[in-house]
C-alpha cells in the first residue's frame, strides 16, 4: 500500500470523479485509475462502485479512506515540523527597518531571537519606510517594521501594530519657544526645520498639516539619522519633529515640546506582504514580535 495511493483514493472520494480527482492529484486520469485497482488488489476488496455517471466507495473504501486521512494528516504534520526545525538551524530572515523606529526596541528584540536560534541569519535593511513597503510587495524582504499612513503605501501588504506615540517639537536649548509647554503647527511657520529625506512618513505628516494651516515647511537640513537631526538641532540650526522616544533619548542637550492642534501620531507596524508563505525562520520571529507587543 502506497502513500501515493491513498492520496488519490482521498482525492477520489473527495471529488466522486475520476478525472477531478486526477486533475486535483496532478496525474493522468488513467494513471490514477491504475492505481487505485492496484489497491483493490492488494487489499482483496472492491473499494470504488464505478458507474458511466459517478463515482462512489463501498463500505470498505470509505473505512480506508478514513483511515487514510488520518495517516495523510499525520505525515503532513510530521513533514510540517521537520521543515521548521530545519528552517530554524539554518535559515535566513531578511528584515526592513525604518529610520524612525520610534519606541520599538529592535536590537533586544533580534538579540532574543539570535538567542533561541543561533543559526538562523538575520540581515537588516535601514531605508524609508516607503521604500521597505515596495520592497516587501518585491519579496526582497521578509518582513519590516515600518511607519505606513497613506494606503497607497499600504496597498498588497498585511500590518500588525506595534506600538505609537506622539510627534513632538525638539527646539534649541535658547530658542523663543523653548519655556513652553506646547506648540502648534502654526508656530512653526517661519522656522527651519531639520527633516528627513523626501518622502519620509513624518516629513509628509509635518508638510501635509502645515499646508492645511496655510504654508509651506521650510527644509533647511536634510538628514537620515534621527542622533543627527537631534544634533543640528542642538547646534541652533533648526527645529525638527520627531518620536517622543526618539526626541528623549541620550545625546545633545535639546527641549521638547509637545505638539498640538493637530496632534501627531508616529505608528510603527510589523508589515509583510498579503498572502505570503512565511519560511519556518520568518514565522518563529513574526510570533516572537507579536508576542513581545501584544498590547
Amino acid at each position: 500500500m502506497e502513500l501515493r495511493q491513498l492520496r488519490y483514493l482521498v482525492a477520489l472520494a473527495d471529488e466522486q470523479h475520476f478525472t477531478r480527482a486526477a486533475a486535483r492529484s496532478r496525474v493522468a486520469q488513467p494513471a490514477l485509475s491504475q492505481q487505485i485497482r492496484k489497491l483493490e488488489q492488494e487489499v482483496g476488496v472492491p473499494l470504488v462502485e464505478r458507474t458511466t455517471r459517478r463515482v462512489r466507495l463501498t463500505d470498505a473504501g470509505t473505512q480506508l479512506v478514513a483511515h487514510a486521512r488520518r495517516v495523510l494528516a499525520e505525515l503532513d504534520d510530521a513533514r510540517a515540523e521537520l521543515e521548521r526545525l530545519t528552517g530554524l538551524v539554518g535559515g535566513r530572515v531578511t528584515i526592513g527597518l525604518t529610520q524612525t523606529p520610534g519606541p520599538l526596541d529592535l536590537v533586544r528584540l533580534l538579540g532574543d531571537y539570535h538567542a533561541r536560534f543561533p543559526g538562523v541569519e538575520l540581515v537588516v535593511r535601514e531605508d524609508l519606510s516607503t521604500t521597505l513597503a515596495g520592497e516587501l510587495r518585491d519579496d526582497v524582504l521578509d518582513l519590516a517594521f515600518l511607519s505606513l499612513v497613506d494606503e497607497a503605501d499600504r496597498r498588497g501588504l498585511e500590518l500588525h501594530e506595534l506600538a505609537e506615540e506622539p510627534l513632538v517639537v525638539v527646539l534649541p536649548e535658547a530658542h523663543r519657544l523653548a519655556g513652553r509647554s506646547r506648540v502648534t503647527i502654526g508656530d512653526l511657520r517661519d522656522e527651519e526645520l531639520v527633516a528627513f529625506s523626501e518622502g519620509a512618513t513624518i516629513r509628509e505628516a509635518v508638510r501635509r498639516v502645515a499646508r492645511g494651516a496655510g504654508f509651506e515647511p521650510r527644509i533647511a537640513f536634510e538628514t537620515r539619522e534621527v542622533a543627527r537631526a537631534r544634533t543640528i538641532v542642538a547646534a541652533g540650526l533648526g527645529v525638527a519633529v520627531l518620536p517622543r522616544s526618539d526626541a528623549q533619548a541620550p545625546g545633545p542637550p535639546v527641549r521638547v515640546v509637545s505638539l498640538h492642534a493637530p496632534t501627531l501620531t508616529h505608528r510603527i507596524s510589523l508589515c509583510w506582504r498579503h498572502g505570503k508563505r512565511h519560511a519556518p525562520a520568518v514565522r518563529a520571529l513574526l510570533e516572537q514580535t507579536r508576542s513581545a507587543y501584544a498590547g
